[in-house]
């Protein structure tokens, strides 16, 4: 190949071909003729596939682009709704902490007054108990004095008083003096 390109250098430096802008009507002809040859043959054959593929991949991209922008508006909705239920779950939140205070400050009112009731409780059984035993105390006391007073008469009078109405004379005097 490098020769015949030598060989054709050396021919158009001798004369026989023209320089390269130069115009042959012969090479002109052939060119067209070559080149419409070429044209119809791509115009057959090249072009239909190229034109199907080119129209395939306007339409995939086309469809890619619609589906694109349907996730889009599909993430957009879900990230909006997103937000209305996390709006929806911080107001149940508050609504629910609010409940919970107050169902504890509820309790605490109940367990305040239950410890209230409690507390009254026990002062009312304790006060009964105090009479109680205050009731015994008097009585033993009593029963005590009726002893001592049997006892200092008994010494006064140089005998023994024991019997039972000697006893019910003297309770009627510590009654009658507690009476008044």
């Amino acid at each position: 190949m490098l020769a015949t390109l030598l060989l054709l250098s050396e021919e158009g430096a001798e004369g026989g071909l023209g320089g390269p802008f130069s115009a042959e009507p012969g090479l002109i002809i052939w060119t067209w003729l070559v080149f419409i040859a070429l044209f119809l043959l791509l115009r057959k054959y090249a072009w239909p596939p190229i034109v199907r593929l080119t129209e395939e991949r306007e339409r995939l991209i086309k469809q890619q682009l619609e589906e694109a922008e349907k996730v889009n508006a599909d993430s957009k909705a879900a990230l909006e709704e997103h937000r209305k239920l996390l709006e929806g779950a911080k107001g149940e939140a508050h609504t629910l902490i609010n409940e919970a205070k107050a169902v504890a400050q509820n309790e605490r009112e109940q367990l305040l007054a239950k410890a209230r009731d409690e507390q009254q409780q026990m002062l009312d059984r304790a006060r009964r108990e105090i009479n109680v035993e205050r009731e015994k105390a008097v009585t033993e006391l009593r029963r005590e004095a009726v002893e001592l007073s049997l006892a200092a008469a008994a010494k006064l009078i140089q005998q023994r008083l024991d019997s039972e109405a000697d006893r019910k004379i003297v309770e009627r005097y510590l009654d009658s003096l507690g009476g008044e």
